[in-house]
């Protein structure tokens, strides 16, 4: 999914960090293509709405959600947690 606006961002917010349907984990990806979880996308929020808002590329604006199928190697690359899959390990 696309994130193109702050309403678009806070809604995907707001669902939380499983996909619906299915309770897929998801995770955010930034304009310079790093993955980040759930709990950093809420910690460093105000980062990333003034980087959605100001169409700045600076590794905080955040341009879709993905959902975390099999990579069992993915991390977070704010705060380096793995970011869960629904199907490996």
């Amino acid at each position: 999914m696309q994130i193109r606006t702050i309403s678009e961002f806070r809604s995907a917010v707001r669902n939380g960090p499983y996909a619906w349907p299915g309770g897929y984990p998801i995770y955010f990806v930034c304009d310079d293509g790093a993955a980040l979880c759930c709990k950093c996308v809420k910690k460093e929020r105000r980062s990333i709405l003034s980087s959605i808002a100001d169409k700045m590329n600076d590794g905080w604006r955040v341009i879709g959600l993905d959902v975390n199928y099999e990579d069992d190697m993915l991390h977070c690359d704010n705060c380096s947690d793995r970011i869960e899959s629904a199907y490996a390990g």
